[in-house]
């Protein structure tokens, strides 16, 4: 069994409500009709709005058509063309205009519903008054509706074209605050690893120097081993916190933590030595006015290299160099062999484990920061080298964007970025980027809206340019074969033209009714028409006057409705 199809109670309501206000307006006409056919006036245009109206909803130009063939039937009646169906005409046209997006379709529509009412007074041969109708009143019924339609359908989509913007905006601020989100939690992580990273490594070291004191007892040594081991748990739980903490690959976050107050390299390396590490270090070149961020980076060049010596190789000598040259920095971290009896070394060797995030995010770090790092074995240790410009870059250089860079590595995320040049760079390029989109999407609004403008303003006047001249053309017909009563008594039976001459019009009538024309006339002659008055808007007696060559034979009035 087929699903039926149920329709939403808003549309079918809406439908109903049309079709009672056009059924009322179609019932006002009938009654007020003299001679009307309940079932041509009353039943037939009440059962084609019932299927026009919800048909106007995905068919509007055959709704149209098809009233509009009602309003071409009322041009045969004799009594006037006019009838309630124009209303009704006027209502969908501006439903179709409301409903159809593009123009070219509806006005062929409408193009193609005149043609019909031309036809049918063509073929009708109706009086003037018909044509006047048809030339005037039923194109402003087509066309004035139909361009506040479109007018209406303009200011819907501007509106509902603003509410998506506004919605488009509020998603673009949902992301922005959500990587923020993220980059804070990126923050935490960089700022653990780097810092308590590095300072649980120097008291781990220091508490495996003070087990090999000759003065402590046995429980002091068991105590030290234990509170050790303590740390280097707390080591590990921190590198696996971290590992929480970190973004995957890819989400572009960024460490907004700067250096301790006062901190400086110098301070880092003298709390390494006095904590036991053997570290030497020099400075050459003078010291530049380096930025803020390359400091940053210089001093957790110098933090992270520290903390992987003591954890990996405790006991071994660490050289520092720092050099600075015209436009850059140089830091290179050397660490030497550890001695291979030390006993603190073979303590501490079962306990380091290998977390792999330092490195990763120093390489980052100074990536972002325009500059290079090289790491690798140096002489049975190992060494680290960070090249930094003394400025860092406007825009951030990421690690998938590095010249150079491997391709292991550009995987890699980018947690190091400084989060303010971060943060201002996504709230920069989702403003840059809603900013293009809205434009783009008012040039649209403003084009659609120039165009129906073109339209509204076009169409009138090509109608004009049309109607115009057949309305003029026609009253000229109307108003030059008017002849007056007086005029008409003045004419006797029986007298040749020429004797007419100053009372008869220019022209004769050429759009008498049906019934003027089957009127009985005397045999052997040809009968012309002349109306009564000059009412352009009424219909008036016809005066007819048959000739016999150019004698007059007969006169006499045709009244304006069909006796």
């Amino acid at each position: 069994m087929l699903p039926s199809r149920i329709l939403p109670a808003g549309p079918v309501l809406g439908d109903v409500t049309l079709w009672c206000a056009l059924a009322a307006a179609t019932g006002y006409g009938f009654r007020d009709a003299s001679a009307a056919s309940p079932v041509l006036d009353l039943l037939l245009p009440l059962a084609l709005l019932a299927v026009a109206v919800p048909l106007s909803r995905r068919r509007p130009a055959a709704a149209v058509f098809l009233v509009n063939g009602l309003c071409a039937l009322g041009l045969a009646d004799s009594a006037t063309p006019a009838n309630a169906q124009v209303l009704s005409l006027a209502a969908l046209s501006c439903l179709m205009g409301a409903r159809v997006a593009t123009a070219r379709g509806p006005l062929l529509v409408l193009a193609g519903c005149l043609l019909l009412d031309i036809a049918m007074c063509a073929v009708l041969r109706t009086q003037a008054v018909w044509w006047f109708y048809t030339l005037t009143v039923l194109p402003a019924a087509l066309l004035l509706p139909w361009l506040a339609g479109r007018h209406w359908r303009g200011r819907r989509e501007l509106v509902r074209e603003g509410w998506r913007l506004a919605r488009s905006l509020e998603e673009r601020q949902h992301l922005v605050a959500e990587r923020a989100r993220l980059t804070e939690r990126a923050d935490i992580a960089a700022d653990m690893h780097d810092s308590l990273g590095h300072v649980l490594s120097l008291v781990a070291l220091r508490s495996g120097a003070l087990e090999l004191s000759p003065d402590l007892t046995e429980r002091d040594r068991a105590d030290l081993a234990e509170l050790r081991g303590t740390i280097a748990d707390a080591v590990e739980q921190l590198r696996e916190t971290v590992a929480v903490l970190r973004d995957p690959p890819g989400t572009g976050t960024s460490a907004s933590t700067g250096l301790p107050v006062g901190d400086t390299v110098e301070d880092l390396i003298s709390r390494a030595v006095a904590s036991g590490v053997p570290v030497r270090w020099e400075r050459r070149g003078p010291v530049p006015a380096l930025s803020p961020l390359v400091e940053r980076g210089m001093y957790r060049v110098v933090q992270e290299t520290l903390t992987n010596a003591v954890k990996h190789a405790p006991g071994a000598s660490i050289r520092v160099g720092i050099t600075h040259e015209a436009d850059r920095t140089r830091v290179s971290v050397e660490s030497a062999a550890p001695p291979a009896d030390d006993p603190t070394h073979q303590a501490e060797g079962t306990q380091a484990g290998t977390g792999g995030h330092g490195l990763t995010g120093l390489r980052e770090r100074v990536t972002v920061l325009g500059g290079s790092l090289r790491t690798g074995p140096h002489d049975g240790g190992f060494r680290v080298t960070a090249v930094l410009p003394h400025h860092a870059p406007a825009v951030p250089v990421t690690p998938a964007t590095r010249p150079g860079m491997p391709a292991g590595d550009a995987s890699e995320r980018t947690s190091e970025i400084p989060s303010a040049v971060h943060a201002n760079n996504l709230g920069t390029g989702a403003r840059t980027g809603t900013g293009m989109e809205s434009a783009k999407r008012l040039a649209d609004a403003r084009r659609a809206a120039r165009g129906r403008s073109v339209v509204a303003f076009a169409a009138p006047v090509a109608a004009a340019a049309f109607f115009v001249p057949a309305a003029v053309y026609l009253a000229w017909q109307l108003t030059t074969s008017v002849l007056p009563p007086s005029r008409f008594d003045e004419l006797e039976p029986g007298r040749p033209r020429a004797e007419f001459a100053g009372v008869l019009p220019a022209r004769a009538f050429p759009y008498p009714p049906d019934h003027a024309r089957s009127a009985p006339r005397p045999p052997g002659t040809h009968c012309e028409f002349y109306r009564s008055g000059r009412d352009l808007l009424d219909q008036v007696d016809l005066y007819r006057l048959c000739w016999a060559g150019d004698v007059l034979v007969a006169k006499d009035t045709v009244p304006a409705n069909r006796p």
